[in-house]
């Protein structure tokens, strides 16, 4: 399914009869070596499917498993999307909690209520994402949070910072959709004293990943119970992996969307 089709079933109200059975075909492809597409850990702690790349458009799959140990992070979960969001929740709770950031002071101490903090951009080349200190000092803190369940869908403009949480356990999938948008950038909030810095992404250790795939696998079909979403992974062990990951070097953009400032979702 391509980045069109999926938007139409989901704003059609299709996406529950039609996206899991996808989900479970593309989870166990990449499981099992018959598909390029990566798993990246992702710094905001979910696993990254990118399955598709064209333009200004992107569809991911979006895995929190605890299978797969999160990326370190050297900023903090807030953050805001060059590109629109539109998600489909396959199994899981997701509850997105928008911020009231706002500017200055940069002090701890100051009169302003809320956490002190920077603005990072995040930009990423192959293996490398490079956080860029801006010196823009903001103090932010939680605004107005929403939860979205098994089945339900949801919005997020770009340019609006959130942060993601995952309730009712370790488990969530989603199927996320990008549009990019004109002039936006990938922007995150980290401590006032962080210079400009680089961090080089780890692969995760490849059996873990098809664990994780896996047992991704089966929450979308138990979720989503049908003839078209019943797996062909029956083990909860599965074997060694047996084929070579994609080099990170491959992969069509870095784990926050873009590869370069002037590069697509």
């Amino acid at each position: 399914m391509r980045y069109d089709e999926i938007q139409g079933d989901i704003r059609a109200g299709r996406a529950a009869r039609t996206l899991p059975a996808w989900a479970v075909r593309v989870l166990e492809d990449v499981a099992a070596g018959r598909s390029p597409v990566p798993a990246v850990r992702h710094p905001l702690g979910f696993l990254c499917l990118p399955v598709e790349r064209s333009g200004d458009l992107g569809v991911c799959l979006h895995i929190w498993t605890p299978e797969v140990r999160p990326a370190p992070s050297t900023t903090s979960p807030v953050h805001c999307h060059s590109w629109d969001l539109l998600s489909f929740v396959l199994y899981g709770t997701v509850r997105n909690v928008r911020m009231d950031v706002r500017e200055g002071p940069g002090e701890a101490g100051g009169a302003a209520p809320g956490s002190a903090g920077q603005v990072f951009e995040v930009v990423s080349r192959g293996e490398v994402d490079e956080l860029r200190a801006t010196g823009r000092a903001v103090r932010y803190r939680p605004g107005p949070s929403a939860a979205h369940r098994t089945g339900e869908s949801y919005t997020l403009p770009a340019g609006v910072f959130h942060s993601t949480l995952i309730e009712d356990g370790l488990d969530a999938a989603t199927v996320a959709l990008g549009r990019q948008t004109p002039g936006g950038g990938d922007l995150s909030l980290g401590p006032l004293d962080v210079p400009t810095h680089q961090v080089r992404r780890a692969r995760s250790d490849p059996d873990d990943t098809v664990r994780a795939l896996l047992r991704s696998a089966r929450r979308v079909a138990a979720a989503h119970p049908g003839p078209s979403t019943r797996t062909a992974s029956v083990s909860q062990e599965p074997p060694s992996l047996s084929h070579e990951p994609p080099s990170l070097s491959e992969e069509p953009s870095g784990p926050y969307g873009r590869r370069c400032r002037s590069a697509r979702r």
